[in-house]
């Protein structure tokens, strides 16, 4: 298989004769060829901050897949690692695996009902390309990559006609959607009707973000289409509907995906850029991440950034109390993180917070087992023997 780089170059004048080049990597190109579809298919993959840190190779990753990925893939792969990764202090998100997969015939590919036309054509190709990404393409990147089991699945027009039609599925390997102003051009009040009537109580454990442009003119038609299908879900489903629908006034169809994007995507994880200075308690920590789970149906630990965060305000109170809380929080990254080398470093330090040199030790052996060049632990443990 065939592996390319996508690159951004700049050239940078270091005199009048000599020029240097830097390449800044935003993503790999890969090729797959497609049973199901029966023809090569393209997408690319944007990696983590952390995902190529020795340090961090024990951290896996939710996969966000995009459609149209040829238009939306260099923007949202760029917000999610700004959002996401420690150096820039956001982390409303997860650190996530992006992959955007390049259109061929995205007519063909996003219609999931045959649209009948005077002319032949060739819609209605919706559940082979899901089938596409479920049989072929998400097993090539959960083999390839170290991924969690939770896929977001975004679309936008007619590609968020086809994550609304995979959310209303009896069975997907997609748990959250995001369908940004989808087409439902041809999803009339019966049509809507039938999909409605038949939905499963499955959909109802995921989570659907609906964003609404301004059309002008034809706006009332899109947008009571949009309504009347969120209205729809809200009455089926007797408890807390897991979706939300924005309306943005001021942009178009063709603006609104950014703005629409990192308004989904902080809407599925809301509250997980919760800050530090927030959490009193270990139990409040855990409840507030408990209630993000129960939302989207899987477990989500506290970042272990976050968990450090509180922990360190907490051993360097002056109050022994204080500093027997700021330790349970260390605890917790141990338990949540067993293959962070930083995170037993950081329980070392709490336990010579608190006068206990014995755990101190063995939370900086356990470090460097985990991580032979952590010079940190090294040195803490030769100074701890010697004084005892």
């Amino acid at each position: 298989m065939r592996k390319y780089f996508l690159t951004l170059i700049f050239l940078a004048q270091l005199s009048f004769l000599a020029y240097s080049q830097e390449e800044i990597v935003i993503g790999e190109k890969h090729n797959i060829y497609s049973e199901v579809l029966n023809e090569e298919r393209t997408y690319w993959v944007s990696l983590p901050e952390s995902y190529s840190n020795n340090a961090s190779d024990y951290k896996t990753y939710p996969v966000l897949i995009l459609l149209d990925g040829n238009i939306h893939f260099n923007f949202i792969a760029g917000m999610v690692q700004y959002h996401s990764a420690d150096r820039n202090r956001s982390l409303k998100i997860p650190e996530m695996i992006v992959v955007g997969i390049q259109n061929v015939d995205r007519r063909r590919d996003f219609t999931p009902d045959k649209i009948i036309t005077v002319r032949e054509n060739n819609t209605g190709g919706g559940d082979r390309f899901l089938s596409f990404l479920e049989k072929e393409l998400i097993p090539e990147i959960d083999k390839k990559y170290r991924t969690e089991p939770y896929r977001i699945l975004y679309g936008h027009s007619l590609g968020g006609l086809l994550a609304t039609h995979a959310y209303l599925k009896e069975n997907t390997l997609f748990n959250s959607f995001l369908a940004i102003d989808p087409s439902f051009g041809t999803w009339d009040a019966q049509t809507m009707d039938q999909k409605l009537e038949s939905i499963s109580p499955q959909t109802f454990q995921r989570y659907i973000y609906f964003a609404t442009a301004n059309w002008g003119k034809q706006n009332l038609t899109n947008r009571d289409r949009h309504v009347r299908f969120y209205e729809s879900l809200n009455r089926l489903y007797e408890g807390t509907l897991r979706a939300r629908l924005d309306y943005f006034e001021n942009e178009s169809h063709a603006s609104v995906p950014p703005i629409a994007f990192l308004q989904g995507i902080t809407t599925i994880y809301e509250g997980y850029g919760i800050s530090f200075r927030e959490i009193k308690t270990i139990d409040q920590l855990n409840g507030h991440f408990q209630g993000i789970s129960d939302r989207l149906g899987y477990k989500v630990n506290p970042p272990e950034t976050l968990v450090n965060q509180v922990g360190y305000a907490f051993i360097r109170s002056n109050d022994e109390n204080e500093k027997m809380k700021g330790l349970d929080f260390f605890l917790l990254n141990t338990q949540n993180f067993p293959g962070s080398f930083n995170a037993f470093d950081s329980l070392g330090e709490a336990y010579e917070a608190v006068e206990d040199t014995t755990n101190a030790i063995l939370g900086y052996k356990r470090s460097l087992e985990l991580n032979p060049e952590n010079e940190h632990a090294k040195s803490r443990i030769l100074i701890l023997q010697e004084e005892n």
